[in-house]
């Protein structure tokens, strides 16, 4: 406790943000997990239970858009603490009798989800840059590593956590403790974080949303069709594929792909131990070759499928070498997002990158219930390859310069 008195105003600022990003990352992915195999129990569709996660994805490319320019008017603790706020809403109307939970119900439960979401990562993406000195470059890419890979450890947790759930005290239960938890990390988010967090010194005006960098712009088109890839066969089809065709329970596919993300969180917070930028790798050439390597791996896989190559053995190998270098991707792109925003404000532009990361999950999310249902996983996998195609393609316009590191 005394070691923790000692820190830094702003090392106790990021535990508290990071902290709650932890704690909201737990609910969310709790909350997928619990939705994907509970309407699945129920007899709904691939596509079906696509369509129950199409208004969480469609309200978070708005959010980030609006969320970015609220926090640099009103500060990124404010938009924080209404992330949490709403999610508690989200819970509790989720915990209702099971006659109530239609479609349309829960479309709009996953609506306010998907708000709250990308206002808390917004807010947490967006106050590291904050709270790093200018020109620790070095500092920034292991501090956005270690906050990003921590939270996708803790969304695997939360895949767990989500079947463990639904399986002891069932899906109201689940939606009423989580809220209960989730509650106290919001008092105490309310009393802790400081007003002026992330605020614009220039307020800034509506249209100044979108973003004005062209090096922006690339990231952020690069970033959709990587994040497209990935949820066009992870988010409904390979649960399903799991269920229906391995006959997998859903404690073994929450605990499946609760190691997967945990596994993958731990790799992105270790890359800047793998990514060295001093060593000549510009933008450019370090994301379009990771890029690159992922559709050779994901390639494989979808023929491995195809060819019925030992199925399980290829399926569950090739998924573990894929979140390997996906895991490298996504946080290199978390790091020049981050570097690359203007300090000022900079939740706009980190707001403007997790628009294009959500509407690729948008996309992903709708492709991966009906190609599934279609076409089946090897399908879904073929997608995937086209769009890390595509991101390797774009990645090649951003920066040929490294940062320059001064740590």
């Amino acid at each position: 406790m005394k070691r923790l008195a000692n820190l830094s105003a702003d090392i106790k600022q990021y535990l508290i943000v990071t902290g709650n990003y932890w704690a909201f990352t737990l609910t969310d992915g709790a909350l997928r997990m619990l939705v994907v195999l509970h309407f699945h129990a129920l007899g709904y569709s691939p596509l079906s239970i696509a369509m129950l996660f199409l208004f969480y994805e469609i309200f978070g490319v708005i959010t980030n858009l609006v969320g970015g320019y609220l926090g640099a008017r009103l500060g990124l603790n404010k938009t924080m603490n209404i992330g949490l706020a709403i999610q508690i809403v989200a819970l509790l109307m989720l915990a209702v009798p099971a006659e109530w939970l239609t479609v349309v119900y829960v479309m709009i439960a996953q609506a306010l989800s998907g708000i709250a979401k990308d206002l808390n990562k917004m807010s947490a993406k967006s106050s590291i840059k904050m709270l790093v000195s200018a020109g620790q470059e070095g500092t920034l890419f292991k501090w956005v590593a270690i906050l990003t890979g921590s939270k996708n450890a803790l969304k695997g947790v939360g895949f767990f956590l989500g079947g463990l759930l639904l399986t002891l005290v069932s899906f109201k239960g689940a939606m009423m403790l989580m809220a209960g938890a989730l509650c106290l990390v919001w008092s105490y988010s309310l009393y802790a974080l400081k007003n002026d967090l992330g605020k614009a010194k220039q307020k800034p005006k509506f249209t100044d949303i979108l973003s004005k960098s062209r090096a922006i712009n690339i990231l952020s088109a690069a970033r959709m069709f990587l994040f497209g890839a990935r949820d066009v066969w992870f988010v409904v089809a390979l649960p399903v594929f799991l269920s229906q065709v391995f006959n997998w329970d859903h404690w073994t596919v929450g605990g499946f792909l609760a190691l997967w993300v945990i596994g993958y969180g731990i790799v992105q917070s270790i890359v800047p131990k793998l990514i060295n930028f001093k060593q000549a790798l510009s933008p450019a050439v370090a994301t379009s070759k990771w890029a690159t390597l992922l559709a050779v791996v994901t390639l494989f896989i979808a023929v491995a499928l195809h060819f019925q190559w030992s199925i399980e053995i290829s399926l569950i190998c090739g998924l573990l070498i894929f979140g390997v270098v996906f895991a490298i991707n996504s946080s290199l792109h978390s790091y020049l997002i981050v570097s690359m925003a203007d300090a000022d404000g900079v939740s706009l532009d980190v707001g403007f990158y997790y628009m294009a990361n959500a509407l690729g999950r948008l996309i992903g999310t709708v492709l991966s219930g009906w190609i599934y249902q279609l076409y089946g996983l090897a399908a879904c996998l073929v997608i995937s390859f086209i769009f890390i195609v595509i991101t390797a393609v774009i990645s090649m316009q951003l920066p040929q310069t490294n940062p320059k590191l001064s740590d």
